[in-house]
């Protein structure tokens, strides 16, 4: 028998919070792959972050040996932010077991997954997750995974990751439905080929890349080369992971584990590329790259600024190390006249913006100041030129500009029926467009419905999540992807400060929301901003047309205070002194008013 008829690559797939982690600790134990006194609760998610907010952001893989087969298992993320880890996941396997949380059901990250596998062409394992709770409903979740996947009943297995219950079955069923792994077809046999699927700096081993082996095998100390960046380097340690690093020397043919490159850049070893042992001239002819996983494009842009400026050079090395983690990372080095040298940095959404804010602060002990996310506007200007807008600073003139299109995005809500009205409120509020509605389960009072909308990019960035959510008592769940961009009406609303245009703070807004947000960002500055010698004069503006206005009075001393009555000329003659002093002041103050940081993330924060 070929030695890669006994490997099975798997993935679990699932909604935030289904019990993916959970599931996998379970697996852990009863293949004996770790320790009993070594386990605790989700031991593949590396990250303090990750255990703190019971969420995966990072896909983990490890090796377990298990009736005399070796079962490489990839832990994978269920939020949304970072379904690009669980495509690069799906890119490494063969078989996916679908998991389903029995007191939930089907949600709608269940099913951006699913897609995915189906679009990979997997095998897909049914599972009913958590059939110990009380609120268990097994009989509905089975009708909800026939209903979607036409699987027979018998097909959906039963678990409980936490008491372990229906954990031998799920392995066996892999063993027993999922393939083994197959080589991919090459020109030379003799020719090894590796896809990474992820890669890791470390401190002292250097760059670490995640490997699945396709063809042939690679051991320690062989030549490698990596087909698109053209590196070349040197295997200083090969192994699999159990869940640790554990040293094999080899990976052979349908394997998954860990390369220590010998790449000192980080940015020599991208994520997707494919490592080969072809050396020569002759032999990189007859291979080709490995069909990796779809290029990321970050959908959502914010600055990225240091709070003390002397922290710009550690923020650049931190976010040239996060990168080569996060292929879905994207930055380039921006300057503000309020915050100084910092970084425009590209996301997939909120909460993967939130935890690279995290990351930083924590892995890298840096203070940051985040500006308000923004989308990536497509521009057509008179001239026939098409150009792309990330900040506001950058929107050309009105009249250089033919028309604007801005990022929309197919949006799927899956909520209890009860709380269908609040959904489409919310939605509507938002500027979605109402495409359809699914039912999911049998109709009645607790029936499941699935909502599809499409809905501009911009719209959902903010608080969009949690009105949702709120709206459904929690019980929603959602799930976007990007699909095209459309005409929006838009201006750059900008704000001034003193009579001078504080260009940090000006926003690309819908023309008919201009007025409102105006009169919102000149309120927190009114707020917030500290008394001058003279009156301040705050401003919003759409090209020439002021929208909004509010006046900081003067700080004013009393200079009559001196005075013990006589002719009341004197007071005035002073006060006239006063008033004209304050005049020059406000002359010369013109541009002079610093914005503290603190009223700026006021500002960035007011949605």
């Amino acid at each position: 028998m070929n030695r890669s008829e006994k490997i099975r690559n798997f993935c679990i797939i699932a909604h935030i919070d289904h019990g993916k982690s959970t599931l996998a600790d379970r697996m852990l134990e009863v293949t004996g792959t770790v320790d009993k006194r070594k386990m605790k609760d989700q031991i593949l998610d590396g990250m303090d972050i990750e255990r703190e907010r019971g969420i995966t952001i990072k896909l983990q893989p490890v090796t377990m040996n298990f009736e005399g087969y070796q079962l490489n298992l990839i832990d994978t993320p269920g939020h949304v932010d970072f379904s690009y880890e669980v495509s690069r996941s799906l890119a490494a396997v063969e078989t996916a077991v679908l998991l389903v949380d029995c007191t939930q059901g089907i949600q709608a990250q269940t099913l951006a997954n699913l897609y995915l596998a189906l679009e990979q062409d997997l095998n897909i394992i049914p599972v009913v997750n958590k059939i110990d709770l009380p609120a268990a409903d097994v009989p509905k979740t089975k009708a909800e995974i026939i209903k979607l996947i036409g699987c027979r009943e018998d097909e959906i297995l039963c678990a409980s990751g936490k008491t372990g219950e229906g954990v031998v079955e799920i392995l066996q069923s892999v063993i027993k439905n999922g393939p083994s792994p197959k080589s991919s077809a090459t020109k030379n046999p003799a020719l090894s080929r590796a896809l990474i699927f992820d890669s890791k700096y470390d401190e002292y081993k250097g760059v670490v890349a995640y490997v699945r082996v396709f063809n042939g095998s690679i051991k320690k100390g062989d030549k490698i080369r990596l087909i698109i960046a053209e590196a070349e380097s040197e295997v200083l340690d090969i192994g699999i992971f159990k869940p640790d690093y554990f040293s094999t020397g080899e990976l052979k043919e349908g394997e998954i584990g860990y390369i220590i490159t010998g790449f000192k850049q980080v940015g020599d070893c991208r994520v997707g590329d494919t490592i080969s042992t072809a050396i020569s001239q002759a032999d990189q002819k007859e291979l080709e790259a490995l069909h990796g996983y779809q290029e990321v494009k970050p959908m959502v842009f914010a600055g990225v600024f240091p709070r003390e400026g002397s922290d710009f050079k550690e923020l650049r090395e931190a976010m040239e190390r996060l990168k080569l983690n996060d292929a879905a990372l994207a930055y380039e080095p921006e300057r503000s006249d309020a915050l100084g040298l910092g970084f425009r940095c590209g996301f997939l959404g909120l909460l993967h913006l939130e935890v690279f804010q995290e990351r930083l602060r924590r892995e890298y002990d840096l203070d940051l100041i985040i500006t308000v996310p923004s989308v990536a506007y497509q521009v057509l200007k008179s001239d026939g030129e098409e150009i792309v807008v990330r900040t506001p600073q950058r929107l050309p003139d009105p009249t250089e500009i033919d028309l604007i299109r801005e990022p929309w995005v197919k949006l799927d809500v899956i909520t209890p029926k009860i709380y269908l009205g609040n959904i489409m409120k919310v939605a509507q509020e938002k500027r979605g467009v109402y495409k359809n509605t699914e039912y999911l389960s049998a109709e009645g009072d607790d029936a499941r419905v699935m909502l599809h909308y499409e809905i501009p990019m911009s719209a959902i960035l903010t608080d969009f999540y949690d009105k949702i959510k709120s709206g459904s008592s929690g019980y929603a769940s959602l799930n976007y992807e990007f699909f095209d961009y459309r005409e929006a009406d838009v201006v750059k609303m900008d704000i001034m400060v003193a009579e001078e245009m504080v260009e940090s703070l000006s926003t690309i807004v819908y023309r008919d929301d201009a007025f409102r947000e105006g009169k919102e960002i000149v309120k927190i500055l009114k707020d917030t901003l500290p008394k001058q010698m003279f009156v301040l004069k705050l401003q919003a503006s759409v090209g020439a047309k002021v929208i909004a206005a509010e006046r900081i009075s003067a700080m004013r001393k009393d200079v009559t205070a001196k005075l013990y009555g006589g002719d009341v000329s004197r007071k005035r003659k002073l006060l006239e002194k006063q008033k004209k002093g304050k005049k020059k002041m406000m002359a010369a103050g013109k541009g002079s008013v610093e914005i503290p940081p603190d009223t700026f993330v006021k500002i960035l924060k007011r949605q």
